[in-house]
């Protein structure tokens, strides 16, 4: 995982780093996991921000935090984070 997007203590998607190096943006976190994600992402620092190849702005986690995701294959590819996150 490398950001998240709307604030560190209710994130509203992760920014994932697939194969070959591509980020993607998952699909909305359910409130479940934007608890656990919340409680684990680290502080980020300040000016800390990225942007997807779609152009939507995230803060960038920093490293420690992994996700696993669900990605489909389609042409529009839909990401979703499947409920385990861990710190590494």
């Amino acid at each position: 995982m490398v950001g998240f997007t709307r604030p560190r203590s209710r994130p509203r998607a992760l920014v994932v780093q697939l194969l070959y190096g591509r980020q993607a943006l998952s699909q909305g976190l359910t409130a479940s996991l934007a608890s656990q994600a919340a409680g684990l992402l680290p502080d980020p620092g300040p000016d800390r921000f990225g942007s997807t190849p779609d152009g939507e702005r995230y803060t960038e986690s920093g490293p420690g935090l992994t996700a696993e995701v669900l990605a489909g294959g389609t042409r529009h590819q839909v990401v979703t984070v499947a409920p385990v996150l861990a710190a590494e």
